[in-house]
């Protein structure tokens, strides 16, 4: 599977993943500063996610993928402040550039179609 497929589908999953873990106590594992981290992360992220809808399925898509993407780097940063696997720290970076990309066409998009913008 092609690495940024595998990130994409990896942080798809990664919500409810996330919210599942927050709720249990693994064992210390909630005082880590990752964990607060990643906590942070996703409770910003789905917070900014409750977008006031049009509507117009496009530009509810966008509204609601900017966060979801921002998401996404705030817990790349996570991983790249407190990881050490190579292999995870260069997915984490990838996940950075790309999303960052992404949420610039985005913005880009909505600056063009939405009248709210």
């Amino acid at each position: 599977m092609h690495p940024a497929i595998f990130a994409l589908a990896t942080l798809f999953a990664l919500p409810v993943a996330a919210q599942d873990h927050a709720t249990m106590d693994h064992a210390g594992h909630g005082d880590s500063p990752s964990t607060a981290g990643y906590q942070q992360a996703m409770e910003r992220m789905h917070q900014d996610m409750a977008v006031d809808y049009s509507g117009d399925a496009d530009i509810d898509f966008m509204r609601g993928m900017i966060p979801h993407h921002q998401g996404a780097i705030d817990m790349a940063k996570v991983a790249l402040e407190h990881g050490k696997d190579p292999e995870v720290r260069k997915l984490a970076e990838e996940v950075i550039k790309a999303q960052e990309a992404e949420i610039h066409m985005m913005q880009q998009w909505l600056q063009d179609h939405d009248p709210a913008e």
